[in-house]
Order: structure tokens, then C-alpha cells, then sequence
């Protein structure tokens, strides 16, 4: 059976609730959670030059471990907030695509309020 986001959702939450870890996992501690891994994501980058790859194992394995604990806490927040994953993701699209607009936006790595006065 292929998972889905809820499945691996419910997967992540049965690991926790069997260690009785849900007394830790409040709002602002996911939060903090969330930051502190994508730090050590970033970790992974540092003091290499800007066009840096994944180039060996030991980084690409680094890296997914890395992100993995950023999903993994993200989708215990949006599970405990009671939050649609996919959901969220696509009204969040919704609202780049107003501030992106691909006619003035493409190619270009502009903050979305440099397009505000383009748009009619």
C-alpha cells in the first residue's frame, strides 16, 4: 500500500503517542522545532560555495534526514492544529499566484511587493 500524506500522518502521531510524547508537542514548541531543524538543514550548506550540490552520500543522506525532521514535525503541527495539508499548500499557492503574477514575476527573484504596482 503506497502512503498518502494522512497515512504517514497517522504513522507519525502513533510513533509519538507511544511514547507519550504529545505532552511536549504544543504549538510553539513544534514551532521551535520546525526552525531548529531547518537550521540543521541549512547546516548542511554552510561555508560551501552558492552553487553547492548534494555531491557525496554522506551529504544527500544528511540532507534527507535533515528534511525529513522538518516534514515530520510539520505535518504533527498541521495534524494537532486540526489543519488540511493539502489544503493549506494550495490556498498558500493561490495567494502566490496573485503575488507572482508569471508575466511580471518569471525569471526574476524579486520580493512580491516589487510586482505590487504592475498589477491592475
Amino acid at each position: 500500500m503506497e502512503d498518502t500524506i494522512q497515512t504517514i500522518t497517522q504513522k507519525i502521531i502513533a510513533f509519538r503517542d507511544q511514547r507519550n510524547w504529545q505532552q511536549f508537542h504544543n504549538p510553539k514548541d513544534l514551532a521551535i522545532s520546525i526552525s531548529l531543524e531547518a537550521a540543521e538543514l541549512l547546516e548542511v550548506f554552510q561555508w560551501t560555495g552558492a552553487d553547492t550540490q548534494a555531491d557525496t552520500k554522506e551529504k544527500m543522506d544528511k540532507i534527507k534526514e535533515e528534511l525529513a525532521d522538518v516534514l515530520i514535525y510539520s505535518l504533527m503541527m498541521a495534524h494537532d492544529l486540526d489543519l488540511d495539508v493539502l489544503q493549506i499548500i494550495q490556498d498558500k499557492l493561490a495567494v502566490n499566484e496573485k503575488k507572482y503574477p508569471v508575466e511580471q514575476a518569471y525569471g526574476k527573484s524579486l520580493k512580491y511587493t516589487a510586482y505590487q504596482g504592475d498589477q491592475k
